[in-house]
């Protein structure tokens, strides 16, 4: 599954039946609900990292983008927007782009 494909399904599951599925019950809920619960994920995979399990980190590191992706739904910002923002940024160095905000 590519992360086009993810985003398409969780896309999918915006306005669902929250008992249809855990994706539909975390749209229902909110971009704060899903925002809560993308720091948490984050969190967890920063634990992982930081003890140098890298099973454990692969897990938590799925669990983020997942959950990037739900509250990058609930905000109404789609997985393109985002890509686009990294293409302009492409070229430009990290210190110059942050320099630049």
């Amino acid at each position: 599954m590519t992360l086009d494909d993810l985003a398409s399904l969780i896309a999918s599951r915006k306005g669902a039946d929250p008992s249809s599925s855990w994706t539909a019950q975390l749209l229902a809920k909110g971009p704060e609900r899903c925002a809560e619960k993308f720091g948490e994920e984050a969190i967890e995979a920063i634990i992982e990292a930081v003890k140098g399990d890298k099973d454990r980190l692969t897990s938590e590191a799925a669990d983020v983008l997942y959950h990037l992706l739900v509250m990058l739904t609930a905000c109404d910002v789609s997985l393109d927007d985002v890509l686009a923002e990294l293409s302009k940024r492409q070229g430009t160095s990290g210190i110059a782009e942050k320099a630049s905000r």
